[in-house]
């Protein structure tokens, strides 16, 4: 009983989801396409130009976290050679 409410819920949330053929086609004029096309090579240099920002921005904050990590690694190994000489005196 339960498999066939399930089967029904189912099959109207199928048959609602289905699209309604529209009266009004769009159409694309020749102009239209042609500009289209035209402006793809503009816009692709436009991400790829924010993208690099983007990208650049990325790897000196990242450089910068490196770096910064890289420096407490090499004076918390320092620590440890320190703290063992004292010890030893």
């Amino acid at each position: 009983m339960i498999r066939i409410i399930i089967g029904i819920i189912i099959g109207v949330a199928l048959f609602a989801s289905v699209s309604q053929a529209d009266d009004k086609v769009n159409t694309v004029t020749p102009q239209e396409f042609v500009s289209s096309v035209a402006a793809v090579p503009g816009k692709v240099h436009n991400h790829l130009q924010n993208e690099w920002v983007d990208i650049k921005a990325y790897q000196a904050k990242s450089w910068a976290d490196s770096k910064d990590q890289f420096r407490r690694t090499v004076d918390s190994i320092k620590g440890l050679f320190t703290k063992k000489s004292e010890s030893t005196e």
